[in-house]
């Protein structure tokens, strides 16, 4: 196997740490370098085009589905490993949508870590096992199950996703506008849609509806 250029986005220092010290112990493989939110992980997967990207879901400013999203927009080359806590089958189909080839859990990383690694630099699709039993159980289910919150937000725009993240993490529209680097009035208009198409009225109402659908993943969830 060639160089291996990676890119690691984690919000949490001591994981990165761990991610680093596997990722070097490959010959041929390295770091080329660390984001601690979605946004950063966003710029700097575009600046560097790193070959594989290894994306935690539960990420501050840019959650790691949107950050992919994004990512593999401008650069359809680069391979999504999501690392996450999360193993929902529900999830996993999102991840897919997104674009992402890898999912692995963080309880799975040191048996799995390095040999999903390996399959994406080959462009190859890698689920850990626990991952794959939930998607086999949500494909048991679907037929039993009804449009719920996740599917409502497929309705957002890109943009809409982005502001519909920052306004349940409590940012004002003044703060976002200047996090985007939008005008006050394009934030004011994106709001009001968001608003219109999940039907909601206030901002009570979106960090529920936030609640409610996991879009805001949390590690202690």
């Amino acid at each position: 196997m060639g160089k291996v250029r990676i890119l690691v986005a984690d919000d949490h220092e001591t994981i990165r740490r761990g991610v680093r010290a596997m990722i070097e112990s490959q010959p041929g493989w390295e770091i080329c370098a660390e984001a601690k939110t979605g946004r950063e992980c966003v710029d700097k997967a575009l600046a560097l085009k790193p070959e594989v990207v290894i994306l935690d879901l539960a990420m501050p400013e840019l959650n790691g589905l949107e950050a992919a999203r994004q990512i593999l927009k401008h650069n359809p080359q680069a391979e999504i490993l999501i690392l996450t806590v999360h193993e929902s089958g529900e999830l996993v189909k999102e991840v897919l949508s997104a674009g992402a080839h890898g999912y692995v859990l963080k309880s799975d990383a040191g048996d799995d870590l390095i040999a999903a690694i390996r399959a994406l630099s080959d462009h190859k699709v890698f689920f850990t096992s626990t991952v794959a039993k939930a998607m086999l159980n949500e494909f048991r289910d679907l037929t039993h199950k009804i449009p719920n919150a996740m599917t409502a937000n497929r309705q957002l725009t890109s943009r809409e996703r982005e502001i519909f993240q920052l306004l349940a993490e409590g940012k004002t529209n003044r703060l976002i506008a200047d996090l985007l680097h939008i005008s006050l009035k394009t934030v004011q208009t994106h709001r009001a849609a968001i608003f219109r198409k999940l039907d909601l009225h206030s901002i009570g109402d979106l960090i529920r509806y936030a609640m409610r659908s996991k879009y805001i993943l949390s590690d202690a969830v």
